[in-house]
């Protein structure tokens, strides 16, 4: 089974709107919250080059942000690359 990682801060509406699908998709993911430690989102810059988020990763898959989440669920690529997450 594959781990699902979203980097999050807490106020931002495209955190909250990408983990509000996961949830309504039964989704179980890891929220690593990078509100008030610039040491985590300096991480998370360096591993997925950018420092907006939420930067989201499917297993070793970087899907980027909500954009690119919502982007998925749209073409309908999103269950499978969930596959066995659900």
């Amino acid at each position: 089974m594959q781990d699902v990682v979203i980097y999050t801060t807490r106020f931002c509406p495209y955190c909250i709107r990408a983990k509000q699908l996961l949830d309504s998709k039964g989704v179980k993911y890891r929220e690593i919250a990078v509100d008030n430690d610039p040491n985590l989102r300096a991480q998370m810059a360096a591993k997925a080059g950018r420092r907006s988020v939420p930067q989201i990763w499917i297993g070793d898959h970087h899907v980027g942000g909500c954009d690119e989440l919502m982007a998925l669920e749209r073409s309908r690529q999103l269950d499978s690359l969930l596959g066995s997450n659900r």
